[in-house]
């Protein structure tokens, strides 16, 4: 899904009909896919867990 969203992105910025709404609705599914990528790494992150065999600590992502 991000690569779609990323091909749609670099058109719709290119183009200059683009309106507000639409680059907010845009950055919204940007947003939720960079959120599941990041689920994703931290996941599989911590199932290799860290150097030195500590886990990663879990917990809520501060951006």
């Amino acid at each position: 899904m991000c690569v779609n969203l990323l091909d749609h992105a670099g058109a719709m910025i290119a183009d200059g009909t683009t309106t507000g709404d639409q680059l907010r609705f845009l950055a919204a599914r940007m947003a939720e896919s960079l959120r599941d990528v990041h689920r994703i790494a931290r996941s599989r992150g911590q199932r290799l867990g860290r150097p030195g065999g500590e886990p990663e600590p879990a917990g809520p992502v501060t951006v």
